[in-house]
């Protein structure tokens, strides 16, 4: 796939490794005759894939390891269709032990969201999740105005997305410049799949074609539902703070 774009985070090695397993997952490809004609039309150089082989690096230094998650996004024309997070220390400080888990999701497709571990039902608490270690005033601010009955202050995009999904915290609110596209792409297909929405602190999608600017500047707020509530709490200082100079 010559004209396929890849961008990630760390540098691709050249050499091929030994370890990578090719074999093609039965569970996808039993989905893809839904898409037969959406993907007929596609072309090869309209498709972008977005890859964090380690996200949550501060984390995985700290030994946090299930805030850690492998994210792998694809776009086409700039959309998100596409994502896969995986969480290789998912439950590792439980006495059984780590158990990996893969999410992944296609926009789109009937049958949703796979791989969530559901645990115990959402209670009525509003509960967000935002950064661990990159908090700042403007990240206060908007945290204060919405109230949350508890926020969980966790490590790595991708961990906080799959909070969203796993319906233990009702939105990821970011208000700050400081994620990337590859950040985000894999989380944003994904929550498409679910019926949710992933877009900047003034309520835009994501865009990811090959040309966008990397750093998402304006911020990011992801939800499953009651998206526009939370657009509708962005204090102007922090719509001025993240405003384009």
């Amino acid at each position: 796939f010559p004209k396929l774009k890849i961008i990630a985070e760390e540098d691709l090695a050249d050499e091929h490794s030994d370890d990578v397993d090719l074999t093609l997952c039965e569970e996808v490809l039993s989905k893809l005759s839904e898409f037969e004609e959406q993907f007929a039309s596609i072309k090869e150089e309209d498709i972008v894939v977005w890859v964090d082989p380690l996200d949550g690096t501060k984390e995985f230094t700290e030994k946090f390891l299930d805030h850690t998650t492998v994210l792998i996004g694809i776009s086409v024309k700039g959309k998100a269709v596409a994502g896969v997070i995986h969480q290789p220390w998912y439950n590792f400080q439980t006495e059984s032990g780590a158990t990996p888990r893969t999410v992944w999701g296609l926009d789109g497709c009937s049958s949703g969201v796979h791989g969530l571990l559901k645990g115990q039902p959402m209670t009525d608490k509003h509960i967000v999740t935002t950064t661990r270690s990159h908090s700042n005033k403007h990240i206060n601010s908007m945290l204060e105005v919405i109230g949350a009955d508890e926020i969980l202050r966790v490590g790595g995009s991708g961990n906080k997305i799959l909070h969203v999904l796993d319906e233990t915290a009702v939105a990821y609110v970011f208000p700050s410049a400081g994620t990337k596209k590859w950040d985000t792409c894999a989380g944003d297909a994904i929550l498409r799949a679910a019926g949710g929405r992933l877009t900047d602190m003034f309520g835009n999608e994501m865009i990811y074609d090959d040309s966008v600017e990397r750093m998402n500047s304006q911020g990011v707020l992801a939800t499953l539902n009651n998206h526009q509530w939370y657009l509708d709490r962005v204090p102007d200082s922090v719509k001025q703070a993240l405003s384009p100079k």
